[in-house]
């Protein structure tokens, strides 16, 4: 009995001794987490179990799976995580799972969990992207599975580290997008503002899902509102356009993760371009297009989202259209022009007249030297349509366009006439035309000109006379017409396949007249009133500056006999008399009578030879009477003379030049020698 109580002692001590050992042993080792066993998505046939440790240098684990039927057991695993498949498990019941991990000679156990395996599924980490909207932010990542799926979001402002973290728990909706993608919002932010945010999350459809792990924590910069202000400056030469583009930068917020802008143009998008998009950094740059139209779109891009795009539109240049002519070859000649290497080829359907700048093609055909279908692209384009053709190439790496003109598939006549077609001014022989261009949709093919014909109304014989018109014109003078006419006049536009439809218009031509009678009386009588008006103009003048000389008037104080009345009437013609004066003195007796005699002598001598011509010389000279007469009338008007001259004569020595001609006496007086 003694025996029997020793060895139960000796046992008891065996056991503690054991106990402590082993607790000394497990002292060495920290125990692992309990393991979490699961696969990806519900129709994966791939396990995965993870579990923790903190230390993890020369540690191996054993993973335990133990169910009612059997246990399974991994060994050696030097790694915290190891993926099993479906065949090695147990997965429609549940399990135990639990972990030892061997650190030296200590052994470290997690604690058990029990799980269908078979229910659980945790979904990997989500990879976001982010975009604005306004005042609220999207997140978008590729879903695991087709379902929905519940997010937890955790989301705070930048650069305040005392703010605390947002939660936000939200079921996952799809993007309308091609390739499908989970989306949450976050609503109601702070505009221009930068935020730091993560996300994780769960299935919806499993009866054991897990949280995933979180995601990177996403910086999201303030999103990029208003499209970029650029302004262009545009140079021409030799089939080539430069565009040097410049822009205003973004604000800080919105570039706070760094923004790239993007360059594009509608030529790139056809495949006509020689370089492709690019991204720079800079606010300028410098492309080059051809001269068809192009449309340059810059866009600024972050983190966020992107700017709505700046579109700048370059429409043909002036100089360009201005020598727009149809093209020399025909359809079939200008597509076999794509077998040249980088030849792009673009053909504009047009509705309207060109314009600088404002060309909106209805329709674009695009085809480059690696296309093989230009017969299905003839069979597309249009009959009776117009297309403005650009051929391009590849100058080095800038687009240049070699040959540009305009060409039809098939061209037909007009399929409208010329508008608003009416005649104004007519005359006796002429009458003036107007009227408006057939528009370029209803030409169906390029005018040659217009046809303009001439027919009398009622006159069968006589055929109609045509024209052919500019094309260019809407404006013609039509003449050589007859007077009193009645004329139908007809207009057509003509193309190369014939005359379209006909615009008509019916004039009256008026009848000749003679020259207007009243006219001509009227002509005259303004020459009358015109010329009688200068007259009396011209003699006021002359009467202001050459007043007329007045005729002096003498009195006959002297009654002459009636014998000499014949002789007085007869006309005297003296052109020039003289008498010279000298101081006023006073004559002897003796002088005066030899002026008498003188007299006497003069009147007989010169008088009495005129007389016997006219009246006989018996009269003149033999009545006494007769001379004593003369003689004394003849003194009698020089002393009568010679008294005014003494009363009018100055002290001073004058000469006095007595001029009588045609019955006016003229006085001139000089100063004397």
């Amino acid at each position: 009995m003694e025996t029997l109580r020793r060895c139960s002692s000796l046992h008891g001590y065996f056991v503690l001794v054991i106990f402590l050992a082993t607790a000394s042993r497990g002292s060495a080792c920290e125990a692992p987490s309990s393991p979490q066993c699961f696969k990806r998505t519900a129709d994966d046939d791939e396990y995965t179990c993870e579990w923790s440790m903190n230390n993890t240098g020369d540690v191996t684990f054993d993973l335990f799976f133990d169910s009612i039927r059997r246990e399974n057991v991994f060994r050696g695993i030097k790694d915290t995580c190891m993926k099993l498949h479906a065949d090695a498990l147990t997965i429609e019941r549940s399990v135990d799972i639990w972990v030892k991990a061997h650190v030296g000679s200590s052994i470290c156990t997690s604690h058990r969990s029990s799980v269908v395996l078979v229910d659980t599924v945790k979904y990997e980490a989500p990879h976001i992207s982010v975009s604005w909207l306004k005042n609220n932010l999207s997140l978008n990542w590729t879903p695991a599975e087709n379902y929905p799926a519940l997010a937890e979001v955790l989301f705070r402002r930048f650069g305040d580290p005392n703010e605390s973290w947002n939660k936000l728990l939200q079921t996952t909706t799809n993007t309308t997008n091609e390739s499908l993608k989970h989306q949450v919002c976050i609503v109601n932010l702070l505009k221009n503002s930068v935020y730091k945010v993560k996300i994780r999350q769960q299935s919806t459809q499993a009866l054991n899902p897990l949280w995933s792990g979180w995601s990177p924590v996403v910086t999201v910069p303030a999103e990029l509102e208003e499209k970029l202000e650029v302004v262009n400056t545009t140079g021409l030469g030799n089939g080539t356009r430069t565009v040097t583009l410049t822009w205003k930068p973004v604000p800080d917020a919105a570039a706070f993760t760094g923004v790239n802008y993007s360059v594009v143009d509608t030529q790139s998008s056809r495949g006509c371009s020689c370089v492709d998009s690019t991204s720079i950094q800079a606010q300028h740059y410098i492309t080059y297009v051809s001269y068809s139209v192009v449309n340059i779109s810059v866009i600024a891009k972050n983190s966020a989202g992107s700017s709505p795009p700046a579109v700048l539109e370059l429409g043909l240049p002036a100089e360009a259209t201005a020598s727009l002519k149809a093209c020399d070859t025909t359809l079939l000649g200008l597509l076999a022009r794509k077998r040249r290497k980088k030849t792009c080829l673009e053909f504009y359907e047009l509705h309207d007249e060109l314009q600088e700048g404002d060309l909106r093609p209805a329709n674009v055909i695009t085809v480059t030297s690696k296309d093989s279908r230009p017969k299905k692209i003839q069979r597309n384009m249009k009959d009776y349509v117009r297309y403005l053709y650009f051929e391009n190439k590849c100058n080095g790496w800038k687009p240049q366009t070699v040959k540009m003109c305009l060409v039809y598939k098939r061209e037909g006549v007009p399929s409208k006439a010329p508008q608003d077609f009416v005649a104004y001014g007519e005359t006796h022989n002429s009458a003036d035309l107007s009227w408006k261009a057939i528009p370029t949709v209803d030409r169906r093919g390029f005018l040659t000109h217009y046809s303009l014909c001439s027919a009398k109304i009622n006159s069968q014989d006589e055929p109609q006379e045509c024209h052919n018109i500019s094309a260019s014109l809407t404006k013609y003078r039509l003449e050589n017409l007859k007077q009193a006419t009645k004329y139908n006049i007809s207009l057509s536009g003509v193309t190369q396949i014939g005359d379209g439809l006909k615009a008509t218009v019916i004039i009256n031509t008026l009848p000749e007249k003679p020259m207007n009678v009243l006219w001509s009386l009227g002509l005259l009588l303004v020459f009358f009133l015109i010329s009688t008006i200068c007259t009396c103009i011209l003699k006021r003048i002359k009467n202001r500056f050459f007043p007329p000389v007045p005729r002096p008037v003498i009195q006959d104080f002297t009654s002459y006999p009636t014998e000499s009345q014949e002789i007085l009437e007869r006309k005297e013609v003296v052109h020039e008399l003289t008498l010279h004066q000298l101081q006023p003195e006073v004559k002897s007796l003796p002088e005066v009578t030899e002026e008498t005699t003188f007299c006497g002598g003069e009147w007989d001598q010169g008088t009495d030879q005129d007389l016997e011509g006219e009246e006989g010389h018996s009269k003149v000279s033999g009545e006494g009477t007769s001379d004593g007469s003369v003689c004394s009338i003849d003194q009698a008007l020089r002393s009568s003379r010679e008294e005014e001259r003494t009363d009018l004569e100055p002290e001073d020595n004058e000469i006095t030049m007595l001029i009588y001609r045609n019955g006016l006496v003229f006085d001139v007086k000089t100063d004397s020698p």
